[in-house]
């Protein structure tokens, strides 16, 4: 009975005995199958790539495509590890590629002594002190003019007409019977001579009408100053009274030039100031002159006042009418030393003035509003009252591209002030 039960358990202990032997050949082929398939698995999913927008880093997904807020192009964490920090939500972040595609410039903030550009535009004119007007001195009928057009130069000294007058024939006749009459009236020919030096007859030419005896109703005319006739007022034939205007003349040996000011414009200039300015008609030449006269009086049309400028003009270069540029540089010493930026870099809306300020501190590039005061502007710059300090960068190219990203992240903007 012994040896049949053992015969009967023999082969049971063998199939268990293989079992075991296939499952150790097992564990040894396999068994670390599993951990390793886990690692590959962990390390896939540590490769898995998150794409985001450079303009908008705040969005990021597992897969390419366009920005929801830009419609820009995903591009991959891995290109744009500089953005993984901690994050402003206030701010406006970009990648560089983004920056250099938005042409985005910016400029460091520095003080010194602002300078006022004010531009001025306005005329040559004549000097009124220089208008002289050439008269007749007697009554009479012209019977010849020297001058006969307007513009034509005369000088002091020249004849410029002939007068007949009858009054003039009657005062010469008047002095040959005083000087007949003279042993018994002295007194009588001092009068007589007077009365032709008021006619403008000169020593000369009363002595020889006493020697000659002779008398004519004809009087030249002669020009008691010199200048560009602007006028004629008569011609050949006309009768004229003493007094009455022949020629209106000017000297335009010296100029004025006429600016207009707005009155925004009027603190920063006053008598004395040094005014360089060109003529349209004259490229490439400069004058200058000095402020002579301020106009006490606004034109309530155009909101300016007339600022007077007084030039020599040799060669008579300078014409009536002709169109003037100048600019003054004042200096603003009230703001000296203070902070002047570009105008570039202002944004308004409203009674709002903002700039962009960028953190230099971070690697990457970043971006935040700054509202600030501005004080007057100098053209292309503008003083900062408030707002600013020395040394921080700002942008002065590429603003409206970083307020945009704002709006559209719903972060302050121009827009949006939060």
């Amino acid at each position: 009975m012994k040896t049949k039960q053992n015969i009967q358990k023999k082969p049971l202990l063998l199939g268990v005995a293989g079992l075991l032997l296939g499952l150790l050949i097992g564990w040894w082929a396999f068994g670390s199958s599993p951990s390793h398939s886990a690692h590959e698995h962990e390390d896939e999913e540590s490769k898995e790539e998150i794409w985001t927008c450079s303009m908008h880093p705040q969005i990021r997904q597992d897969h390419p495509g366009e920005c929801p807020l830009c419609g820009m192009d995903l591009t991959p964490l891995s290109d744009m590890s500089e953005m993984d920090v901690e994050m402003d939500d206030d701010a406006i972040y970009m990648s560089k590629e983004a920056v250099a595609l938005a042409n985005i410039q910016t400029t460091t903030v520095s003080r010194e002594n602002p300078v006022k550009e004010v531009h001025l535009y306005g005329t040559i004119q004549p000097d009124e002190r220089q208008f002289r007007s050439q008269v007749s001195h007697v009554s009479g009928r012209i019977e010849k003019l020297m001058v006969n057009f307007v513009g034509e130069t005369v000088r002091e000294g020249q004849i410029i007409a002939s007068i007949y007058s009858p009054d003039l024939l009657n005062a010469q006749q008047e002095l040959l019977e005083v000087i007949k009459m003279q042993a018994l009236q002295p007194n009588l020919l001092p009068a007589a001579r007077e009365k032709l030096r008021l006619w403008k007859l000169t020593d000369k030419q009363i002595a020889e009408i006493e020697q000659s005896g002779q008398v004519s109703p004809f009087i030249d005319i002669v020009a008691n100053t010199g200048g560009i006739v602007t006028s004629r007022k008569v011609s050949e034939g006309d009768y004229v009274n003493q007094g009455s205007v022949l020629f209106e003349l000017t000297d335009l040996s010296k100029v004025w030039a006429l600016f207009d000011v707005y009155e925004a414009d009027l603190s920063y200039l006053k008598v004395g100031d040094v005014v360089n300015y060109t003529l349209q008609a004259l490229p490439g030449k400069q004058f200058s002159g000095r402020i002579a006269f301020i106009d006490p009086t606004l034109d309530k049309t155009t909101r300016t006042v007339k600022i007077r400028v007084e030039t020599s003009n040799p060669g008579l270069q300078l014409k009536p009418e002709m169109y003037a540029q100048a600019v003054i540089k004042a200096s603003l010493k009230q703001y000296a030393e203070g902070i002047v930026i570009p105008s570039s870099a202002v944004l308004w809306t409203g009674k709002r003035s903002i700039v962009y300020v960028k953190d230099s501190e971070m690697d990457m590039p970043m971006f935040k509003l700054r509202e600030i005061e501005l004080g007057p502007s100098l053209g292309d710059s503008y003083v900062v009252l408030s707002g600013l300090s020395e040394d921080e960068e700002i942008v002065t190219s590429g603003a409206f591209s970083i307020d945009a990203s704002a709006q559209l992240a719903g972060k302050p903007s121009m827009m949006n002030e939060h």
